[in-house]
């Protein structure tokens, strides 16, 4: 068996036995939460293929299956409130006002979105098509997301928690304690990773301490985030605007990548907005990945919610993050690597690694000159900020019996972000713990190793090369990369004297 082979084979034994042990601590009844779940179904769309006949046919299809859907949902939920398995009620009431933007009038739907304009080739057929999914959403698809809302209205609010955290729940310790290995690849525990916060906590006040006083802003740091907070000339003046300036972004990094990389991914990706009824209850932006046949590029999806909302100093740093040399650079690259099987190049994507090499691409803005303005800078310390605490609020959260309202407070307090955005953070820890965890511990990996590499190799050291094995087999446990970039260094370390 081949050394790949063997790996291979190591993680998808790893993989399964990590869902084995999910499944026997009851994680699919959290069937639903203002992020993921059945109603975010119609937004599908955006990633699939709409060419001919059979792909609106298809669409069709997944249209009269939504309510089973629901009703399998709602099904798993009902368990969840048997088995305590359940999201707490202050996060999960957002559904409801997510569920009223989807109950319009079915033209205006986004289940009807790609029926607006169909190919000139099948144009013929666009009444039928029309006519067909408006029936369908009117009949089926609207009444589903009733009924669901209906159920979460009567039957799961009022049974779920006031408290926050997986502390308060039956076996919760034992989910938490499976969601922080499987998520950070390593056996930290809540305690270790809280003191780990704490210190970066520290460690990047004192950067902002020094930094401050370039921005243009004075007093103390509570005092700096406020005027940040506060000066309009750090924010958009509308969506379309907020947009553009993202785009501009994304167009000013691309040719500042050679000089670090290697080799680049052949897929390229767009900037675009976030859906408009998940908008409101969703984080600043996020990436989804593009087609393996690369038919369809990757997307750095962007909140323009509430532009006054949504910073300019902190748009750099995020889009680094999410694009390139970030997610969109890591995960395209990974599904072009030859002779990798598929679940390696799509469905196994470890939350440190790949989560890690997104915050570590942050950095890379120091390197690439983009960090020209120090409220850019400062922007990109906010952003390091925001990962250092998220290591003290989801393990207090989670496993220390933190209030939602401390966490919002610890946040707001170390970081001048927006608080609808630390709000909706804070929220995202609630029903996605433990993830949060994984960027500070996969970054600060990354940039141990490359420490590591420097200091083997000397003068030799050249950071393409380091990038080439960090990135070369895809997304990794952190274990197994540290592993890679030893052999790597044991291959070209410098003969002894």
């Amino acid at each position: 068996m081949s050394e790949r082979a063997r790996l291979n084979l190591t993680l998808y034994a790893g993989l399964l036995r990590d869902e084995r042990e999910a499944y026997a601590l009851g994680m699919p009844l959290f069937a639903i939460d203002p992020r993921h779940g059945v109603h975010t179904y119609a937004y599908y769309a955006e990633q699939l293929r709409f060419a001919g006949i059979v792909d609106y046919d298809n669409w069709q299809r997944r249209l009269a299956a939504f309510p089973r859907a629901v009703d399998q949902t709602i099904a798993l939920l009902r368990e969840g409130i048997a088995c305590e398995r359940m999201w707490p009620r202050a996060t999960m009431a957002r559904l409801l006002d997510q569920l009223d933007r989807l109950d319009i009038e079915p033209a205006s739907s986004p289940f009807f979105a790609p029926l607006v304009r169909v190919p000139a080739g099948i144009d013929g057929d666009a009444e039928r098509l029309r006519a067909s999914a408006h029936a369908t959403i009117a009949e089926a698809v609207l009444p589903a997301l009733r009924r669901l809302r209906t159920f979460l209205h009567d039957d799961y609010l009022p049974r779920a928690s006031e408290i926050p955290g997986l502390a308060q729940l039956r076996d919760g310790a034992a989910i938490y304690a499976h969601l922080t290995r499987t998520l950070t690849t390593t056996d930290l525990s809540a305690e270790q990773i809280h003191r780990l916060g704490l210190s970066e906590v520290q460690r990047i006040r004192e950067a902002m301490e020094a930094l401050a006083p370039r921005t243009g802003y004075t007093g103390s740091l509570g005092e700096v985030f406020a005027q940040l907070r506060a000066d309009p000339a750090n924010y958009c003046d509308s969506p379309e605007a907020l947009l553009q300036t993202y785009r501009a972004i994304a167009k000013r990094v691309d040719p500042e990548l050679p000089p670090l990389f290697r080799t680049l991914p052949r897929l390229p990706y767009g900037v675009t907005m976030i859906p408009a009824a998940l908008a409101p209850d969703t984080t600043t932006a996020y990436y989804y990945p593009g087609a393996l046949d690369g038919s369809r590029a990757g997307l750095y999806y962007v909140n323009l919610y509430r532009p006054d909302q949504r910073p300019t100093y902190e748009m750099m740093a995020l889009s680094l993050h999410e694009a390139v040399p970030g997610h969109h650079l890591q995960i395209a690259l990974a599904q072009e690597l030859p002779n990798l099987p598929a679940f390696r190049r799509t469905t196994l994507a470890y939350t440190a690694y790949v989560e890690g090499w997104g915050l570590y691409a942050e950095s890379l803005g120091d390197e690439m000159g983009l960090y020209d303005d120090p409220k850019a800078k400062f922007g990109a310390l906010t952003y390091e900020m925001w990962r250092a605490v998220r290591l003290v609020v989801d393990t207090g959260i989670h496993a220390f019996g933190w209030s939602r309202e401390r966490a919002i407070a610890y946040f707001l307090d170390n970081a001048p972000k927006a608080p609808l955005d630390v709000e909706n953070e804070v929220d995202r820890y609630i029903t996605m713990p433990a993830q949060a965890l994984a960027y500070k511990i996969g970054e600060l990996k990354i940039r141990e190793l490359r420490a590591r590499a420097r200091s083997a190799l000397g003068p030799r050291f050249d950071v393409r090369d380091f990038h080439e094995v960090v990135l070369g087999e895809g997304a990794l446990p952190l274990d197994v990369l540290a592993a890679r970039v030893d052999a790597w260094l044991a291959e070209n370390a410098a003969p002894a004297s």
